[in-house]
């Protein structure tokens, strides 16, 4: 493989794990949200990362999880309903497993694992 088909088979596999990222905090968003309110989303790039880094990873990590708190309505929720604060969480937890799957790095995956454990 060519240097510059190299880069365009990277350019296309990042540009389609934004796509996919998208779309899994679209997803997650879904099964909480009101049936009224039109799906919110939010676009997770991460084609600036080296991803075969530590660093690249935890930076993409922190992303999906600021977009997921984003989508999901972190913000906005008041902890003492702790009805909504559940929903809320549920909805986050979900956005990020589904985007971490989505995106072809072990190291993202097990950071993920780590953090989970972790609390």
């Amino acid at each position: 493989m060519t240097t510059q088909a190299a880069a365009q088979s990277s350019h296309y596999r990042r540009t389609s794990g934004l796509a996919a990222l998208s779309a899994c905090l679209i997803a997650a968003v879904t099964g909480v949200a009101n049936a009224a309110e039109p799906a919110r989303s939010v676009s997770v790039a991460y084609a600036d990362l080296n991803l075969t880094s530590e660093q690249g990873n935890s930076t993409l990590y922190n992303r999906i999880v600021a977009a997921a708190r984003e989508v999901c309505g972190a913000s906005s929720v008041d902890i003492r309903d702790l009805q909504s604060f559940a929903q809320e969480r549920a909805c986050e937890s979900q956005a990020i497993a589904r985007a971490v799957e989505q995106v072809p790095s072990a190291k993202l995956a097990a950071q993920h694992l780590q953090r989970l454990h972790s609390g």
